[in-house]
């Protein structure tokens, strides 16, 4: 590998490199670029293996059908541009404690060319930011027959199943096989239950535009399944149960206590022994992080491969490299000892705003003060039917219960949150409304 130095700037600036542009890592190499990277102050450089950013909790919607990836991607180069950072394309694949180096694995396009040689990136702050993989648990069938939303890519290449499914369906000459439309989703956290309520509105609507052979209330039937005792294992019991209740309505069936034993191409097996035949099946169960992780040149991490990190976002072995988002294990300080932060975008979001704080005052000599997260509830949409959720619950010493109108327009707005982060409020709320004049054209559902 060769180390690469930065040329664009003076050798005495302090070098930040951040490796992961999801929720947590775009927004702080956004943030450090405009307030050191521009200042020259700092060199800022944010790695990621993808060419741009979409924010991961709208995965289930690309799969659905029901958004648009281009019209919601950044672009990671143009982003970098605008805000006073660099971004280099590559997978993080090794690192160098005490040389400070970060090793990127060579990237090769889909002809099999090189685009970049591997190489080694330099630091003085290192700050881990990769977020985190479904978990398999080693399940047989699940690599090769279930899809896991993991990028849009995943989430595109489902979406093209459901319509080509849809497509064999209407044009096939003989009567539908056994479960030839039945979607099977495995997991029923935040997003299976999404999923579920996105499907159901996407297939019927898919099946108006003229696929007048299939009758969507007859044909396609949409399974969830979660091996624990209710959906929503993570969130209050009453938001999982009124969740539960509106899909039941819908017809999705919602079955808990259902563990999945094998994934093979044309159905799931459960612990029971019953069979459920199925060509299309999503994996969203259990949440770990990138196994390479646990192998980081000695840095401590847990039995989910998350690097372990002190109060003040630092890891335990290494005060110069820090962690946020999914892939730490953070304390959650005033709760008992053991606890760590649950693996949320309001979490990511309140690390990244208390580094890109923190980290400037920590250039010019000043300690790194501890980070408190604050819970601010949890909302579930489930498309167009309803949102529900408690919002407050860190602030009040209680739940305030929301649902409907109100709870959507909160869920959305965590989203814009986001966006304004990234863009400012002038671009966010002009491609808010060069989005709604769009939609308001075309079809409800992506059709291809």
């Amino acid at each position: 590998m060769t180390t690469l130095s930065s040329s664009a700037a003076a050798p005495a600036l302090h070098r930040i490199v951040i490796v992961g542009g999801g929720a947590g890592g775009l927004e702080l190499a956004t943030r450090l670029g405009r307030t050191l990277g521009r200042s020259g102050r700092a060199h800022v450089t944010l790695i990621d293996q993808a060419r741009t950013h979409f924010w991961k909790p709208h995965l289930h919607e690309i799969a659905a059908g029901s958004i648009d990836v281009h019209e919601h991607a950044t672009d990671y180069l143009a982003q970098s541009h605008w805000n006073g950072f660099r971004y280099r394309v590559g997978r993080m694949t090794g690192l160098d404690r005490t040389k400070r180096l970060v090793h990127v694995g060579p990237v090769i396009d889909e002809d099999g060319r090189a685009v970049t040689q591997g190489y080694s990136r330099p630091y003085d702050t290192l700050v881990m930011a990769v977020g985190s993989r479904t978990n398999d648990f080693g399940t047989p069938g699940v690599a090769e027959h279930a899809i896991a939303l993991e990028t849009p890519e995943d989430a595109g290449r489902f979406h093209r199943r459901l319509i080509n499914a849809c497509l064999r369906a209407h044009m096939q000459p003989g009567p539908l096989a056994p479960g030839q439309l039945n979607v099977v989703i495995i997991g029923a956290g935040a997003t299976g239950v999404e999923l579920a309520a996105e499907l159901h509105k996407a297939t019927r609507t898919l099946v108006s535009y003229n696929l007048e052979r299939i009758d969507p209330e007859r044909d396609i039937r949409i399974h969830l399944l979660e091996a624990g005792p209710r959906i929503l294992p993570a969130l209050p019991e009453r938001i999982a149960a009124a969740a539960a209740a509106l899909l039941v309505k819908l017809g999705v069936t919602v079955r808990a206590g259902s563990r999945v034993t094998a994934v093979d191409a044309t159905g799931v097996h459960l612990e029971t022994g019953e069979r459920i035949d199925s060509e299309l099946v999503v994996w969203a169960a259990g949440v770990k992080a990138p196994a390479f992780l646990a192998e980081l040149d000695g840095l401590e991490a847990n039995r989910l491969n998350q690097l372990v990190v002190g109060p003040t976002l630092q890891t335990t072995r290494d005060e110069r490299i820090f962690a946020i988002g999914d892939c730490a294990a953070a304390p959650w300080l005033g709760r008992e000892a053991g606890v760590c932060v649950p693996p949320r975008a309001q979490a990511a979001h309140q690390q990244a705003s208390h580094l890109a704080a923190g980290l400037p005052r920590l250039l010019k000599g000043n300690a790194p003060v501890p980070w408190h997260y604050r819970d601010f509830g949890s909302l579930v949409s489930l498309g167009e039917y309803s949102t529900v959720g408690n919002l407050m619950g860190g602030l009040v010493g209680g739940n305030l219960w929301v649902e409907g109108l109100f709870a959507r327009t909160m869920y959305l707005s965590l989203y814009k949150m986001h966006e304004v982060a990234l863009h400012g409020w002038w671009k966010t709320a002009l491609g808010s409304a060069s989005r709604w004049l769009t939609r308001s054209t075309e079809p409800r559902v992506k059709l291809h």
